[in-house]
C-alpha cells in the first residue's frame, strides 16, 4: 500500500499492444482530480497499433520498440521510462513479458491485467481455454508484476458468469467491459488516498 502525499499524482506509463481500449479507460480515469495517477507516457511494441491514436487524442507522448533484440529493446524502454521519472507501468495488453531485469531494475510498482480468474488460465487464449473447459465463471484480475507470468500477488478481479452459447468474441467484449472497471479501481487501491 503506497499513500500518496498532497496532491502530487504519480507518473504512469502505459504499455500497450494493440487497440488501447484499456489505455483509453486509464486516461480518462487519470484525467479525474481524484484519480491518483498522471499518464505520461505510451509505450508500445507495435508500430501499427490502434492504441497509440489515444497518445494523439489526448496529447500524450508515445514511444514504440522493435523487439526483434529484447534486451536493446527493454535498455531503451528503461531510459524512456527513467528519463520522465515514471514510478508505475501498467500493462494493457502488451503481448511482451518483461524480463527479470527490467521488472528488478524498476523501482516503482508495475501493474497488469489479465482476463482470467487468477490463478487459473495464465497466457494466452484464455477465453477458448475457459469455455473448452467448461467453467461457470470467469472474468478478469490486476495483479503486480513478477518475475513468473501472470503469478504477482493479486490486487482485485471480477468474477463474470459464462451464459450458454458463450464463445470466446463474446466472453471477451464482457469481460473488457469488467477491465476497464476494475483497472482504476485497482489503482486507487493501491495507492490509496
Amino acid at each position: 500500500m503506497v499513500r500518496l502525499t498532497g496532491l502530487k499524482k504519480i507518473k504512469c506509463s502505459v504499455f500497450i499492444s494493440g487497440t488501447g481500449s484499456n489505455l483509453k479507460s486509464l486516461i480518462q480515469f487519470s484525467n479525474k482530480k481524484n484519480s491518483p495517477i498522471s499518464i505520461e507516457l505510451i509505450i508500445s511494441d507495435n508500430f501499427n497499433a490502434k492504441g497509440l491514436k489515444f497518445g494523439k487524442i489526448y496529447k500524450i507522448s508515445n514511444k514504440v520498440f522493435n523487439y526483434k533484440n529484447k534486451s536493446i529493446a527493454e535498455k531503451r524502454i528503461f531510459s524512456e521510462i527513467k528519463k520522465k521519472k515514471i514510478k508505475l507501468i501498467c500493462l494493457a495488453g502488451f503481448m511482451k513479458i518483461l524480463s527479470k531485469k527490467f521488472i528488478k531494475n524498476f523501482k516503482g510498482e508495475i501493474l497488469n491485467i489479465h482476463p482470467s480468474l487468477l490463478p487459473k488460465y495464465k497466457g494466452l487464449n484464455t477465453h477458448q481455454r475457459v469455455i473448452s473447459n467448461g467453467e461457470k465463471y470467469s472474468g478478469c484480475t490486476v495483479h503486480f508484476v513478477n518475475s513468473r507470468l501472470d503469478s504477482g500477488k493479486i490486487i482485485l478481479q471480477k468474477k463474470v458468469k459464462i451464459s450458454k452459447g458463450e464463445t470466446a468474441k463474446s466472453l471477451a467484449k464482457k469481460i473488457l467491459i469488467q477491465e476497464h472497471i476494475l483497472y482504476p479501481k485497482a489503482i486507487k487501491k493501491v495507492f490509496s488516498l
